[in-house]
């Protein structure tokens, strides 16, 4: 009786399943098979001798990891850009999407949301093209610092200027993209509570603090979790135009750390170690925010 009805219940619901599908087969394909992988952090892998047949090493490339002094180093440059985007970025999409939608102007609006998206469709080597025309020792802000203060500023290779850079490369790229689900969550708000708020003489900024962020709050938690379980990865193509030997004390991170022992020196279960590694603090961080949305009334991801 109960295969009978799952039977039925499938050919009902085998149109969303078919809809489903890729989707559900792009994650076991690329998210799920590849954990196989993570067994070569416990060996000293040898593409030679393949995965079974290369010897094991315990927890020695855990211990080389924890041990070496490019750990912490590690550790907190890719912290400190991760908070920075969290403290910074993440509320500037936030506001972005508020004062979009504050516009009154339909077309001025359509317009500012276009502009706003387009820079999230170019490629982080075009971004670094102009971020050089611009802050490069030849750019326009040095023409006009040496014109005008007759000095210059190495913005590029400069560890004071690295992490301001790559925030405002952030913001610049991906911010008016990162609006769009807030910009849907705030459609969903009721417009007779701006009504009521009107009629008891609220001004706009009263509206946007007692109704618009309250609304939108649940939708704010959800996606901040979910930036929580991905803080640590720094975005690779981003930092490794970015870097170079100048300021490498500010921009090794652990995605670069992982480009440069995996794919240059060849130590791939070195790589795999430092990545896995990535992956269980990520894991802590999202269930610890998780737990804590939970304990203050917000609904969480799971």
């Amino acid at each position: 009786m109960q295969r009978s009805l799952r039977g039925s219940r499938f050919k009902q619901l085998w149109p969303f399943y078919l809809l489903a599908a890729p989707g559900i087969l792009y994650f076991l394909t690329f998210h799920y098979v590849p954990m196989s992988g993570l067994i070569l952090s416990f060996k000293d892998y040898s593409p030679f001798k393949g995965i079974m047949d290369s010897p094991w090493v315990g927890l020695a490339n855990f211990r080389q990891f924890f041990g070496t002094p490019n750990f912490y180093i590690l550790l907190k440059n890719t912290l400190v850009i991760s908070l920075l985007n969290i403290v910074i970025y993440f509320p500037f999409t936030i506001l972005l999407a508020i004062m979009l939608n504050e516009l009154r102007m339909q077309l001025f609006k359509r317009v500012s949301q276009t502009i706003v998206y387009l820079p999230h469709f170019l490629s982080w080597v075009v971004i670094y093209g102009i971020t050089i025309s611009f802050f490069g020792p030849s750019g326009v802000i040095n023409h006009y610092l040496e014109q005008w203060f007759n000095t210059d500023a190495m913005f590029l290779t400069s560890n004071e200027w690295f992490r301001p850079l790559v925030i405002f490369q952030s913001i610049w790229k991906d911010a008016g993209w990162g609006t769009i689900i807030f910009l849907a969550a705030l459609a969903g708000i009721n417009p007779e509570l701006y009504e009521a708020a009107k009629v008891d003489g609220a001004n706009r900024f009263q509206n946007i603090w007692n109704i618009t962020l309250p609304g939108i709050k649940s939708t704010i938690v959800v996606l901040l979790l979910l930036r929580l379980g991905s803080s640590l990865d720094s975005n690779f193509m981003q930092i490794f135009l970015m870097s170079n030997g100048l300021n490498l004390d500010v921009s090794n991170v652990f995605d670069l750390f992982v480009y440069h022992v995996g794919l240059e020196q060849f130590n791939y279960s070195y790589a795999i170690t430092v990545g896995m590694f990535k992956s269980i603090v990520s894991l802590i961080l999202v269930v610890g925010a998780n737990y804590a949305a939970r304990l203050l009334g917000e609904e969480g991801i799971f």
